[in-house]
């Protein structure tokens, strides 16, 4: 586990706020120079603290208004039936996420389509032809109330 202080807390805070803020700018914030900011960045990046950089994009805007939550439960769990769902279903290009989990089903997948019509079609011949799936129960999205929380340990309120 990487050693996290509360300089890197909030470099990554920064970050996860806005990936564009140059090192100048979180080192006026932090009230230090661009040079420590530029090498705890590295460091992180090397430890695999920060895994990477990405545009946060709105579905919505791109036509895909229909978020879905499917739990799946398989019928075989043995490692290689387990193995093969994993590739099979993250070749379907409308499932976002994918999660194995516990409790009552093995596996729950985030799709996102554009319209009930299109979610049909995945469901019938996408995702039915996929073997070993047991069972599948869909949670349709009504509304989003958060996305994207900054994580709370680092804005360093469960520190107290």
């Amino acid at each position: 586990m990487a050693k996290i202080d509360n300089i890197d807390k909030q470099l990554l805070a920064f970050l996860h706020e806005d990936a564009f803020m140059s090192n100048k700018e979180m080192a006026s914030r932090l009230g230090l120079s661009a040079t420590p900011i530029h090498e705890r960045i590295k460091r992180m990046e090397k430890e695999g603290v920060i895994t990477g950089y990405k545009a946060t994009i709105n579905p919505n805007k791109l036509g895909k208004s229909l978020t879905v939550f499917c739990d799946i439960s398989l019928k075989e769990h043995a490692a290689e039936y387990l193995n093969q769902f994993e590739i099979d279903v993250m070749s379907l290009v409308e499932v976002q996420e994918c999660y194995c989990v516990s409790g009552h089903s093995d596996f729950l997948l985030k799709i996102v389509v554009s319209d009930m019509d299109e979610y049909r079609n995945f469901i019938l011949h996408k995702l039915a032809s996929i073997k070993n799936i047991g069972n599948a129960q869909s949670h349709f999205v009504m509304n989003q109330i958060q996305n994207e929380q900054i994580l709370p340990w680092l804005t360093n309120k469960t520190d107290q």
